[in-house]
């Protein structure tokens, strides 16, 4: 016996048993305690109230009180299972196992301590390990050798490896070290058939520019392996990124250019259904069956069910069902941003999108009020997430998703139907690979020009208040723009205002008051502090990692002041000599920190004693930098390469090995590839040569300040772009040295240097090139 619908108003109902499904699977996700804990409270509550509810709402809360009850229970039930698998104690005790499974991802590629590592995820089905087998479920992660990306999804294959525990509790191990994989057994017709496709897809444009090659994959099943970085950082400030991840939308167009082609072709009725629910079931097999993309699968049903008579009634109750439906088969999701996220969009093109189409339909066409309404009605849902996620707003996101989206559609369209036609007909599938790479070229050219414009991102912060008060903030703003946007006068001053602040916001302003510095998409700068060290590296809005403070804080202060860094996620003192230390109460002087990383080699003491004071004062924490690690802060990708010692040690005391015991970080940022070295010595420089043979970077710190102690091979066997030198004006060392110059600016090398040109920015040039701007 059904739940009696309400008489009039929006049917909450399906919503409020999804909200229920998601806190329960939310709370055990926590914890089990946790977990537990709601339920009893759920449990009490339910009781306590049911008998004085009317008799439609007891029901409904012992409904909501079951769901919940269901995703907890489901949660711990799974976590259970993975934590009680053999494969789990034998990951514990690190032992060698040989592996039998079905490969269940697409392998991709990672960087490595000893170069690249692939990944690819295995469905286990027996292991052997100290002479004995077991037949075993449970998922592990593999890293293994780059034979792994070759593997096909759906494969059966066996390997072997050292097992280690996992920080995932939906993976039962990690198979480090894994041997080239043996084919035991090759995948399903549908996955060989879906693997055809998506190699056509590639094939069919691969004769076009980069960005547009990587883009067209990404757009129609997901495949953004090609994608150049420069692209993802312009899409990521512009609000496009939902573009490269498989979302509902790409299955609306899918599957409703599917369905237009049927009726186009007569098919009408019950035999429509039957072909969209097999162009869903084609565009899961396309787009793999991960998580992420079933959640994409059925939210885009939830699009499809919107549209239509009655479209926003029907469109809340089906995503109240498909928000229940997805955390009670998939537990995991339920703490997933690309989920919550995808669910808020949904929502807010399902409740805001109507509305604010009808007002702005009063004096706009009907199909440009909607172009306008449905992007404006998503990011506005999104906009605290993403805020909470990248500590930015967008303020050209719904701008730049209503000049992309008329090249959406088409762009999906078109790259399919290359990679079908292909299969049979080559030439073809290339001309309709050109059509796609046409549109794309569209989408990549609004993303760059929106992403360099001054005010296109502001920073925001990642705290409880200040997300609460954005929350509070679009809310507000949700209610209030229907009856803005209903009389032409003031929705076009709104729109006039958007334009001011995104063509001539802080971004704009900072760069006036300061001369036009620093120049729009600088990616890392070197600070004129005399002579010594000081780097900033862009990683979002007014956010720098820091390289290296420079012996006087009042110039890297001034430095950072300049370049508008009010956030500093991390500060990295290459060593302890005052001429990179001794300005870092500059650094801390009235910005946010979230860390300092020294060298491990603590001398010389003086210089120990200063950065210990200095953080102190300013309440920040201290570590040592951690050898091999490779992390991800903010737009950036940073990895160390040397010193490789195991914890802080003590020195001579007089600062003689500080030189060769410094920091090196290769970091990625904007698309651009980073060697800063502090001031290493050939034996160390030899040491991260060893390391990472064959290293090929766009910008290189000259070590020690452009010394003559210097490798020079290696030096130009980077074969840098640019070469940063920062040095002190007129310094008594010589520096940089004249054969050091040379040497760079003869293997092709643009040297830039402090002590001639001041503050040195860094931006990027092109794809694949950089070009350095100077503040004198």
């Amino acid at each position: 016996m059904g739940l009696p619908a309400p008489p009039e108003g929006p049917d909450l109902r399906m919503p409020v048993l999804g909200a229920a499904a998601w806190l329960g699977a939310l709370a055990a996700q926590a914890s089990v305690m946790i977990g537990g804990g709601v339920l009893a409270l759920a449990a009490a509550a339910a009781a306590l109230l049911a008998w004085r509810l009317p008799r439609d709402g007891a029901r409904l809360l012992l409904a909501c009180f079951l769901v919940a009850a269901a995703a907890v229970g489901g949660t711990i039930l799974r976590h259970d299972a993975v934590r009680g698998s053999p494969l789990r104690d034998l990951a514990t005790e690190r032992a060698v196992a040989e592996v039998l499974g079905t490969v269940v991802s697409d392998p991709r590629t990672v960087e490595g301590r000893a170069g690249p590592v692939a990944v690819v995820r295995l469905r286990v089905e027996e292991v052997t390990a100290r002479g004995h087998g077991v037949r075993v479920g449970g998922t592990v992660v593999v890293l293994g050798e780059p034979a792994w990306t070759r593997v096909e999804l759906g494969e059966r294959v066996r390997t072997r490896g050292r097992l280690a525990a996992a920080d995932d509790p939906a993976t039962a191990a990690l198979l480090t070290g894994a041997r080239a994989p043996i084919r035991v057994r090759g995948p399903d017709p549908w996955w060989r058939a879906s693997g055809a496709v998506r190699a056509s897809i590639r094939r069919a444009v691969q004769h076009r520019p980069p960005e547009q090659a990587g883009l067209v994959p990404a757009l129609v099943d997901g495949d953004d392996a090609g994608l150049p970085d420069q692209v993802e950082e312009d899409f990521r400030t512009t609000g496009l990124t939902h573009l490269t991840a498989v979302s509902g939308t790409n299955l609306t167009l899918v599957v409703g250019t599917l369905l237009l082609l049927a009726r186009a072709l007569g098919v009408r009725r019950r035999w429509l259904t039957l072909v969209g629910l097999a162009g869903i079931v084609g565009f899961v097999l396309l787009a793999r069956t991960e998580p992420s993309v079933l959640r994409a699968a059925v939210m885009g049903t939830v699009g499809l069910f919107a549209f239509g008579p009655d479209g926003r009634r029907r469109g809340v109750r089906a995503l109240g069902v498909a928000v229940a439906g997805l955390v009670l088969v998939q537990p995991d999701l339920a703490v997933a941003p690309g989920f919550v996220l995808s669910v808020l969009a949904t929502a807010g093109i399902v409740l805001l999108g109507p509305p604010l189409a009808a007002a702005l339909g009063r004096w706009l066409p009907s199909g440009l009020a909607d172009a306008i309404a449905v992007p404006t009605a998503a990011q506005l849902a999104c906009t605290p997430v993403v805020a909470a996620l990248s500590g930015e707003v967008s303020l050209v996101a719904i701008a730049a998703n209503l000049l992309a989206g008329p090249a959406v559609g088409p762009a999906t369209v078109l790259g399919l139907a290359g990679g079908l036609v292909g299969l049979a007909w080559p030439g073809a599938g290339r001309l309709c690979g050109t059509l796609a790479g046409w549109c794309v070229g569209w989408i990549v050219a609004v993303a760059e020009q929106g992403a360099r414009l001054p005010g296109a991102a502001v920073a925001w912060g990642t705290g409880a208040v200040a997300i609460g008060a954005l929350v509070a903030l679009c809310l507000a703003l949700g209610l209030a723009l229907p009856r803005l946007v209903r009389h032409r006068a003031t929705g076009v001053l709104l729109a006039v205002v958007l334009v001011v602040v995104v063509l001539g916001g802080p971004g704009r302003l900072r760069s006036v008051v300061s001369g036009g510095w620093p120049p729009p998409g600088w990616v890392v700068a070197a600070c004129d502090v005399g002579q010594g060290d000081a780097l900033a590296v862009a990683v979002g809005p007014r956010a720098a990692i820091v390289v290296d403070a420079g012996p006087d804080q009042r110039a890297v202060e001034g430095c950072l002041d300049r370049l508008g860094v009010d956030e500093v996620p991390l500060v990295v003192l290459t060593h302890f000599h005052a001429d990179h230390v001794d300005g870092l109460a500059g650094v801390l002087s009235g910005r946010r920190v979230g860390g300092i990383e020294t060298s491990p080699l603590a001398d010389p003491p003086g210089g120990v004693e200063v950065v210990r004071r200095a953080a102190a004062r300013a309440g920040v924490a201290v570590a040592t930098a951690p050898y091999g690690a490779t992390r991800r802060i903010g737009r950036a990708t940073v990895q160390v390469l040397h010193p490789d010692l195991p914890a802080t040690v003590e020195g001579p005391g007089d600062g003689s090995a500080a030189n060769d015991a410094s920091v090196v970080l290769l970091v990625e940022v904007s698309g651009v590839r980073l060697l800063l070295t502090g001031d290493v010595e050939p034996p160390g420089q030899a040491q991260v040569a060893r390391l990472v043979g064959g290293l090929d970077v766009d910008v290189l710190k000259v070590p020690h300040h452009g010394s003559a102690h210097q490798d020079l091979g290696w030096l130009v066997s980077l074969r840098p772009e640019l070469a940063l030198v920062s040095a002190g004006a007129d310094n008594d060392y010589g520096h940089p040295a004249p054969a050091v110059v040379r040497a760079l600016e003869g293997a092709g090398a643009a040297v830039a240097r402090t002590d001639r040109d001041g503050d040195i920015a860094v931006v990027a040039d092109g794809p694949g090139g950089v070009r350095p701007v100077t503040r004198r």
